[in-house]
């Protein structure tokens, strides 16, 4: 295929990319619509670059530090020391081809006619040309492959002495972030051409994804969510992964986003209803200060004495306007672990996905799902909801997941009970380890609501509100600590009548003494 000769070079781009994309586009449009192999079916992105937002505060979670996987990290010198091993896994996967051994080019061929559907899964545009693609794809996923089958059975990783349980897990992490992901085509391609069998390639990928996930799943592996799981429709390791773990919003009851909604308001009325009190409390604050230091008829000598107390107020009142500012920020508002223990609250653990979370008010048993934390799970939570933010159309059920989470667990207490009633099982080395991971996951890309999970955080708080103990203490709250600003504010005022008056007194009980000794000595 020849490229058009271009009339005017851009700055930025070389001739040779113009040509190249060139020829990319007429490979894709000319491309038959269906082979017999799924090339030719529609690919939307699904390979992301990590939202900035989610990235800037801890790269380290979203950056391969081992091996490269995706084009976006091969060319990093600092990862060049794992290719000489992902070469030796490509002399492998020609050793382990049945019937006959098959040429590594050969599989490189076959990729390279997949080269625009590969092209198309990465919103990034991959500089390099079609070739160069084919077999980076090719190496990159013999490795992976061999790694997910080490994973599948247990073994060793042979890369370095004594070295092989970190390396595995840090390759672990690695398989597991978004950026660093290939396609699922391209492995099952490649062990399509292995074992000159489709069905054998999918059995394989099947039974090497159950063992993997497994090992990265937060939540304790289910068979029958594996089952319920097209492998052939799963985009990479990190998607199926979150397929296994998020519940299709399709089979959630539709009356339950009608009950939130209507919960929602009743909120937003009691919500008005606080903020316009506070409103008029701090407006007639505003307005007393105002008027106050309007107050200019002071003798010089008595504004100079003042000055120290009316700076004082100046600061309150100053305060009080910043942290009305700072009251915005919207968050999950649930109790704590410890709080609904004390509220009698029952905690109990299910073998299930994020769908299993339910509060059942006739028992008052909060259910969710057992977790398992490793040194792994922090950075799968973390990109699983970058995925999930990256990809999803629909409402972040995920994102959601770990916002309710973050909401209950405030302290190494909440850890310790949860781990206690078994909900968690911990193999971090501290309760306080787990509780700053997940404290820690509480940025979200966008606001969202998921019907089931808003469902279970309406129903604990309306009962945890509802005790008597959280009722006096709301009072408390509300009419004794939370006018801590107004008694400030009182004190403050009375502070400034008092020196006032001090001040007075002493300049008057002075005047009077002047004019006595004044007239003794006249007299």
């Amino acid at each position: 295929m020849s490229c058009p000769q271009a009339r005017r070079s851009s700055d930025l781009v070389s001739n040779r990319d113009e040509c190249r994309w060139v020829i990319n586009i007429r490979s894709f449009l000319d491309e038959e619509e269906d082979d017999g192999d799924g090339e030719g079916t529609e690919v939307v992105a699904s390979i992301h670059s990590v939202p900035k937002a989610l990235i800037s505060s801890n790269p380290e979670f979203y950056t391969p530090q081992m091996v490269a996987i995706s084009p976006y990290h091969q060319w990093r010198p600092e990862l060049y020391e794992m290719e000489r091993y992902k070469l030796a896994a490509a002399r492998r996967v020609r050793r382990q081809s049945r019937p006959s051994r098959v040429s590594f080019p050969t599989i490189v061929q076959h990729l390279q006619k997949l080269e625009p559907r590969i092209r198309a899964c990465y919103d990034k545009y991959l500089d390099v040309d079609g070739e160069t693609l084919a077999w980076m794809m090719a190496v990159n996923a013999s490795f992976l492959l061999e790694f997910l089958r080490i994973q599948a059975c247990r073994e060793e990783m042979i890369i370095g002495p004594m070295m092989s349980k970190l390396v595995h897990d840090s390759i672990l992490r690695d398989a597991v972030m978004l950026e660093n992901q290939i396609p699922f085509f391209v492995l099952r391609k490649v062990l399509e051409i292995q074992y000159s069998s489709s069905e054998k390639a999918d059995d394989i990928t099947v039974s090497m994804l159950k063992e993997i996930s497994g090992d990265l799943s937060p939540f304790k592996a289910m068979e029958i969510n594996l089952k319920k799981i097209d492998v052939s429709r799963c985009h990479h390791v990190l998607d199926f992964l979150y397929q296994m773990i998020v519940p299709n919003l399709e089979q959630i009851p539709p009356e339950y986003s009608e009950q939130v909604v209507e919960s929602e308001e009743q909120k937003e009325h009691l919500r008005t209803d606080e903020e316009e009190s506070a409103n008029q409390m701090k407006q007639l604050l505003i307005e007393f200060w105002t008027t106050l230091s309007k107050m200019t008829q002071f003798n010089k000598p008595f504004r100079f004495i003042l000055n120290f107390p009316w700076q004082i107020l100046s600061n309150i009142v100053k305060a009080l306007e910043k942290e009305d500012d700072n009251s915005t920020v919207e968050e999950i508002t649930i109790p704590s672990v410890s709080d609904l223990s004390k509220a009698g609250v029952r905690i109990v653990p299910t073998n299930g996905n994020i769908s299993s979370i339910k509060f059942d008010v006739e028992t008052v048993t909060l259910h969710l799902p057992i977790t398992s934390i490793d040194d792994n799970t922090e950075v799968v939570l973390r990109n699983l909801v970058a995925y999930e933010a990256s990809y999803v159309l629909g409402p972040l059920v995920f994102a959601r997941y770990t916002e309710l989470v973050n909401g209950i667990i405030d302290t190494e207490e909440d850890v310790r009970l949860l781990r206690e009633k078994g909900v968690i099982r911990n193999r971090l080395k501290s309760d306080k380890e787990a509780a700053d991971m997940w404290n820690g996951m509480s940025k979200s890309i966008r606001l969202t609501k998921v019907p089931l999970l808003d469902k279970v955080i309406e129903d604990v708080n309306k009962y945890h509100n509802g005790t008597w103990k959280v009722k006096l203490k709301n009072v408390l709250k509300h009419y004794v600590y939370g006018s801590w600003r107004f008694l400030t504010l009182l004190a403050a005022v009375v502070f400034l009548f008092l020196t006032t008056l001090d001040v007075f007194c002493s300049v008057y009980s002075c005047s009077r003494l002047y004019d006595i000794q004044t007239s003794e000595w006249q007299n």
